[in-house]
């Protein structure tokens, strides 16, 4: 599966480099432009749009009680005050000619960049978990230290002298240390953005890439010279994209809230239900008018193959096609009359074809919904057996696509595992035993060995799905899209 939406970030960041060369070379005119007002007013607007993001970000972790969230929501705090200080200590605006407007632009870059960094996270890191038992304290008191701190530099603005953050070889060193923490947050958020989709996620991206290009400038520019300036807008720009990330977020959920939990969900359940697109939800909400039973075996059965294909080490966009292209499935049901579909009793040869043509079914009402390719195979391919004996296309071995090949174990597992009308679940171990069996007949082999090591390591992986999904709450699940 090709993707190319690292495009945008890439261009992002070179293209802005790549202008200041120019003007740093003189391929372009580079004229001063010293105009410490009009300094002061952009870098106000910097502060004050990173202070709005900081707020709504930080209300909403506390209600969601999500130290990550919270994470997040100090890394604008950080840039807001120290870029005001960098700001408030323009040479001859308020103060003389210090280091401090220099220290305070690099202080607002490494704070910033030390707590996206932290919300990139996972949530059970020692870090993570050493500021979680602060949770409570952690945001009024960083605010207040800012703000102490603004205030001794501001009344004493050659009290930092002694820390000369902005000249050779401490610059460098800070510089280092900025571009490796962007670019692991940026790769971090990146791959949770091909697996989710989430509007912010994207522009955390290239605001952790104008910090990178911001850092560059700062410590490779002249001051006043309009090379120089090109990293002042830069950031005015990450405000305003991150704005409208923020816009488009709230449409994910339609609270503000639920959006910006979405972020960050560590619920396998939620964390599906959570990414899915809108033609995945009417179609989950079509067939679950249906069947219920149908829509709590999709969702088991997608979290069963999501787990198995993290354990195959697929890439997110396969994650999220393995997702989307599971929970419809067996869309194709729809179209199979309730006589048959339920029937409690053995079906006959005609009822028997008629069910397995839902796979074609399903197929075709997708395909003209516009699903892509790979969720289409496995709509259409989950029904076919390792040694060509399945439907609809008889495929076998790796003909038969590899997203396929998993939901198909999936698919069977938790078939077995449920109870039916007409049978009694079958034992976790059971089912363990018969997909063995069917090694190299029915299923790939591969994927049977993956699923029965991933279960013998974990065995909430089985046992959460069927705890928390049972076909009396298909309603509440449905709600929860």
């Amino acid at each position: 599966m090709k993707n190319y939406s690292y495009f945008g970030p890439l261009i992002a960041i070179i293209f802005p480099l790549v202008l200041f060369e120019c003007f740093k070379n003189g391929l372009l005119n580079d004229p001063y432009y010293e105009v410490p007002r009009g300094h002061f007013f952009v870098v106000s607007a910097v502060s004050i749009l990173a202070i709005i993001i900081a707020i709504a970000i930080g209300i909403v972790g506390r209600r969601v009680r999500n130290i990550k969230v919270g994470f997040l929501s100090l890394s604008f705090v950080s840039l807001a005050q120290m870029f005001l200080l960098h700001g408030l200590s323009t040479p001859h605006f308020l103060l003389s000619q210090t280091h401090l407007p220099g220290i305070a632009a690099q202080l607002s870059m490494l704070l910033a960049t030390i707590w996206l960094w932290f919300s990139s996270l996972p949530t059970d890191s020692k870090l993570v978990e050493l500021f979680s038992r602060r949770n409570g304290i952690l945001f009024p008191t960083w605010i207040i230290a800012l703000f102490i701190f603004e205030l001794v530099c501001m009344l004493n603005p050659h009290i930092m002298h002694f820390m000369p953050m902005d000249i050779k070889p401490l610059n460098w060193f800070l510089t280092a240390v900025t571009l490796i923490l962007n670019l692991i947050t940026m790769y971090k958020y990146y791959q949770s953005y091909r697996f989710s989709r989430f509007p912010l996620q994207l522009t955390i991206v290239y605001s952790s890439g104008w910090i990178i290009v911001s850092q560059l400038i700062m410590v490779l520019g002249e001051p006043w010279r309009l090379s120089w300036w090109i990293y002042h807008f830069l950031l005015l720009a990450s405000m305003i994209v991150m704005i409208f990330g923020l816009i488009k977020q709230y449409s994910v959920k339609g609270t503000f809230g639920g959006s910006i939990r979405t972020l960050f969900v560590n619920d396998p359940f939620e964390r599906i239900t959570s990414s899915i697109s809108h033609s995945v939800k009417t179609l989950v909400i079509a067939l679950e008018e249906k069947d219920t039973y149908t829509v709590g075996h999709t969702f088991r059965v997608t979290m069963y193959a999501l787990k198995l294909a993290e354990e195959l080490n697929l890439n997110p966009e396969q994650l999220r096609a393995i997702a989307q292209g599971t929970l419809v499935h067996d869309v194709g049901k729809i179209r199979i009359p309730d006589s048959i579909l339920n029937k409690p009793g053995k079906l006959t040869n005609e009822e028997r074809e008629l069910i397995e043509k839902h796979s074609t079914y399903g197929y075709e009402m997708c395909r003209n919904l516009g699903f892509m390719k790979e969720e289409l195979n496995i709509i259409r391919s989950h029904h076919e057996k390792w040694d060509g004996s399945g439907y609809p296309d008889k495929l076998k071995e790796e003909e038969i696509p590899f997203l396929a090949r998993i939901v198909a174990v999936a698919d069977v597992y938790d078939a077995l595992t449920s109870e039916r009308s007409y049978r009694k679940a079958w034992s976790h171990q059971g089912a363990i035993d018969l997909l063995i069996n069917q090694k190299g007949k029915h299923f790939d082999p591969i994927c049977v060995d993956a699923w029965v090591n991933l279960c013998e390591k974990n065995p909430e992986v089985y046992q959460y799905p069927a705890k928390i999904i049972t076909e009396d709450n298909t309603d509440s699940l449905i709600s929860s899209l």
